[in-house]
């Protein structure tokens, strides 16, 4: 669970545990939120053997990028780790109705762990074409604020399949921590929640022109349904990295007069090959340093 510290407005969270769909939501409309993502993850390592499935929701953030929980991909004994775990991980994305067939699907070829928070970006083995990614709000929200969630979780906490539709529903702002959002349940009804596998579910507002601005992620709570706060990882706060990590910014090269400044352009660009691929641990003895490799499954 997570506790809030009333006097200094702050959110501490412990150890996240997944939620699920949204619980006492409603139907989203055809070709609504196209940019919320469902993973799942077929094949999942569990402690003493075998293997189980899990889904977690998301959002596309860049055409070949989704943003979800860092808790969805973890270790059988609770690690965050930078890589996919299950034996397959996909994407379904702009699908509202899971038995349809319009949308995208695409496979998960790697994920980046965000340092001190839990969140994660997964790259997709394709560029998604046709949905718009939701923007990164730039700003957090404030108290009484009004957001959506949506998401492709249970909708009780005892049912045996998450939501064959996407599920929706409007949240409260209640207060606004340094790294975390205190929401409650607005609409349909006050006991409006998130549930097991809403993970990484986006909380967005919506712009008078329809427009998403992405402001949270699902990461812990209480068992849904539930009236009072569930606890959300705020994104603007990773707006930089998230930026960084979808669209790296190549290494600047000076270009110098020819004779001896050619000579020294020449050891620049080896210098920074060397440095890239002792980066990327090509050879090298810190290859894995910063736990991101590239796997096929989990979630």
């Amino acid at each position: 669970m997570a506790a809030v510290a009333a006097t200094a407005v702050a959110v501490v969270a412990v150890a996240p545990r997944p939620a699920a769909a949204i619980a006492h939501g409603e139907d989203a409309a055809d070709g609504a939120y196209r940019f919320t993502a469902r993973l799942t993850m077929t094949g999942l390592p569990v402690d003493g053997g075998g293997t189980r499935d899990s889904w977690c929701s998301g959002a596309l953030v860049a055409p070949r990028w989704v943003i979800t929980a860092g808790h969805c991909f973890r270790t059988p004994d609770g690690r965050r780790v930078g890589r996919t775990v299950a034996g397959r991980t996909t994407v379904t994305l702009g699908r509202t109705d899971l038995g349809g067939r319009d949308g995208h699907e695409a496979g998960v070829v790697a994920v980046r762990q965000a340092d001190g928070a839990d969140v994660a970006l997964v790259e997709l083995d394709t560029a998604v074409t046709g949905v718009p990614p939701v923007e990164i709000a730039d700003g957090p929200p404030v108290a009484g604020e009004v957001l959506r969630l949506t998401g492709y979780g249970l909708t009780a906490a005892d049912a045996t399949a998450p939501a064959a539709r996407l599920q929706t529903g409007e949240f409260t702002v209640d207060r606004v921590g340094t790294d975390l959002v205190e929401t409650s349940g607005r609409r349909p009804r006050a006991d409006t929640s998130p549930c097991p596998h809403d993970s990484g579910g986006p909380y967005f507002r919506e712009r008078a022109d329809g427009t998403a601005v992405l402001v949270a992620l699902v990461s812990t709570g209480p068992g849904c349904p539930h009236p009072g706060p569930d606890f959300s990882a705020r994104t603007d706060v990773l707006r930089q990295w998230i930026a960084d990590t979808v669209d790296p910014s190549p290494v600047p090269v000076r270009w110098l007069s020819a004779g001896v400044g050619a000579g020294v352009v020449l050891l620049s660009v080896a210098l920074v090959v060397v440095r890239r691929r002792r980066a990327a641990g090509v050879g090298g003895a810190d290859a894995g340093r910063h736990g991101i490799v590239a796997g096929s499954g989990r979630g």
